[in-house]
């Protein structure tokens, strides 16, 4: 094993934080930030990406659409690097601080003394990964953190975007660990050829017939690590 490969909801960070916490903070402040902000570079590029597959949308339109979405979990990339950008104003503000469960910190930190690669793959935005560990109730963990890959490298339920992610870090499938909570993205992970662990937290029964560990101490033991 050379590397560790990670999702967040439900692995590193509490699903309760992430549906409870940041999808409610997004939704209450995008429309007053999409009128303060949509004539700012990043936020126009944004809502240019929104109209290529949606067609010409007024603002209005656009903030009711995003909002649906967000109700609904979409998966979509304008509306991820959106919520990334009104997070990180949380964040700066001090409105936000990243939940992450307690064992992973130190776990981090002897797996990246063993030489092992750690990284992330999560359906949010790079800039919303960074955020969760850059302002974590632990302080600041992206030096843990060697690589972060979100959708645009594909979904996480296909068996393309693990193999496209093995390519990147440069690695046989085999010598990467993936941990999620989700059965179809660890099957995924495990048709392109990667190991796998699926975390099931808060005494959640599992839910396949995957390796299986409460936290990031029982990954260790069950890996030798």
């Amino acid at each position: 094993m050379k590397a560790i490969l990670m999702d967040v909801e439900g692995t590193t960070t509490s699903i309760d934080f992430v549906q409870q916490k940041l999808f409610p903070f997004a939704a209450q402040a995008l429309p007053g930030f999409l009128r303060a902000k949509a004539q700012e570079p990043q936020v126009q590029g944004i809502l240019q990406q929104l109209q290529q597959g949606q067609g010409q949308l007024s603002l209005e339109e656009a903030i009711a659409l995003l909002l649906r979405w967000i109700e609904e979990d979409k998966k979509e990339p304008s509306l991820k690097a959106l919520q990334g950008l009104i997070w990180e104003q949380g964040y700066q503000q001090g409105q936000l601080q990243g939940h992450v469960y307690p064992e992973v910190p130190g776990e981090w930190q002897r797996w990246k003394a063993q030489g092992l690669r750690l990284g992330i793959y999560s359906s949010g935005s790079v800039l919303a990964q960074k955020l969760i560990f850059g302002h974590s109730c632990w302080g600041d963990l992206t030096p843990y953190l060697e690589f972060h890959f979100d959708t645009q490298v594909g979904k996480k339920q296909e068996m393309q975007s693990y193999q496209t992610i093995a390519h990147k870090l440069g690695l046989p499938a085999q010598e990467i660990l993936f941990l999620s909570d989700l059965p179809n993205e660890l099957a995924a992970a495990q048709s392109a050829g990667m190991l796998i662990t699926e975390l099931r937290r808060d005494g959640q029964p599992g839910q396949a017939d995957f390796p299986l560990a409460k936290d990031f101490i029982a990954v260790s033991r069950w890996w030798g690590l």
